[in-house]
């Protein structure tokens, strides 16, 4: 394991690996706490490594997760972490091939990452027995239920080995999460970095008070003055997406859009340009809120501010992270009727959001303007 670390350039682990992986290496049912963007998945994907028998040919742990993209990332980061102690790996999820799935399973697949769907849909088929699992993970356990994984969850965990290791990992933990834990683990013991910080420090945080029909001027002059290196932008609908999409790709050649209305081909090609830089800019819904590890991202602007507190969490999440040695910029348009939602954000994050102010742009219909500028907004290059 210290080999495969140093071979990955790790030199000391993050607060919530200092915490979580003594306790998950001695077998005991644990709860782990943070925010996004701390390393999460090493917390859990070290323990099962280094207590699983590599010589077994069956599937001893099992990971789920509530977004295929996150499953696949997660699948990637256990096969980087395994490379000095060979591990199978299976990334079981919807939109891509059962038949393939079954195949990695029946070759020996040792892990298997997924969405509840899928992983239900392979143990009604006999591919998938989780009667000889060790451990089982919930990764991102707040968002699974949030998006009603809460009946296929407990119909996974009831069909597990009692005898058994589970890892629950979270952002939040609201009550809903902590009820799931006291019914389906064992005395587990409780990581909680949330504390500390709910939104790391590592992000400059704002907002603009805005009138609806301004607010996509308002993210071009905020995208035009920051330049950002690559930056995501979301918003609450995929009618809503799509609508900035079509508006700003007339003005920008690298920018595109990810919700779930599109084919996963087409999620996945996104994705993987949006990873390798060939795309700058990104509108989405929170389908991308949850999991999506881009060190590049520089900027998160939230078009529309989210339905729920714990939701601006994860969004801002996705900037300023561990991998990122830059600080990272989040931006949220609020209208003047959210003035309360914009401060049960702040309750939750137990901290003031920065007002920001765009000299020469008048954001509201009762806003003076003082300062002029000089010339229109700009995108970059544009």
């Amino acid at each position: 394991m210290l080999a495969s670390f140093a071979n990955l350039g790790f030199e000391e682990p993050s607060p919530i690996q200092a915490q979580f992986i003594p306790i998950a290496v001695t077998g005991k049912d644990c709860i782990g706490q943070a925010h996004t963007g701390t390393g999460k998945t090493a917390s859990f994907v070290v323990p099962i490594l280094e207590q699983m028998d590599h010589d077994s040919n069956e599937v001893q742990a099992l990971v789920l997760t509530p977004t295929r993209e996150l499953s696949e990332q997660v699948a990637n980061e256990a096969r980087r972490l395994s490379s000095n102690r060979y591990c199978r790996v299976a990334c079981i999820v919807g939109g891509r091939s059962i038949r393939d799935q079954v195949d990695q399973i029946k070759k020996g697949a040792q892990l298997a990452i997924g969405t509840p769907g899928r992983i239900i849909d392979l143990m009604g088929r006999r591919a998938l027995d989780p009667s000889k699992l060790k451990f089982v993970v919930l990764d991102e356990a707040d968002r699974m239920l949030d998006i009603g994984f809460r009946p296929d969850i407990e119909r996974i965990l009831k069909q597990c080995p009692t005898e058994r290791q589970t890892m629950l990992l979270s952002a939040t933990l609201p009550p809903p999460v902590e009820r799931l834990a006291r019914s389906y683990m064992q005395e587990p013991e409780m990581v909680d970095l949330s504390k500390r910080a709910v939104v790391t420090r590592n992000v400059k945080q704002y907002y603009l008070t805005v009138d609806n029909n301004k607010k996509f001027e308002a993210l071009v002059r905020i995208l035009g003055k920051h330049r950002p290196r690559q930056a995501l932008v979301f918003t609450r609908t995929k009618r809503g997406a799509d609508n900035v999409h079509s508006k700003l790709q007339k003005r920008l050649p690298d920018v595109a859009v990810l919700h779930g209305d599109l084919h996963q081909r087409k999620r996945d090609r996104v994705m993987q340009n949006f990873r390798e830089g060939k795309i700058r800019l990104l509108i989405a819904t929170d389908i991308a809120g949850r999991g999506l590890d881009v060190s590049g991202i520089s900027h998160i602007v939230n078009y529309d501010i989210p339905e729920f507190c714990d939701d601006y969490v994860h969004r801002v999440g996705r900037t300023g992270r561990l991998s990122s040695s830059t600080p990272g910029y989040a931006f949220t348009l609020v209208t003047k009727e959210q003035g309360d939602e914009l401060t049960r954000i702040e309750i939750r994050i137990n901290g003031l959001i920065e007002q920001y102010n765009i000299p020469g742009f008048q954001a509201t219909r009762d806003q003076k303007v003082v300062e002029h500028a000089a010339e229109g907004p700009k995108i970059w290059g544009t």
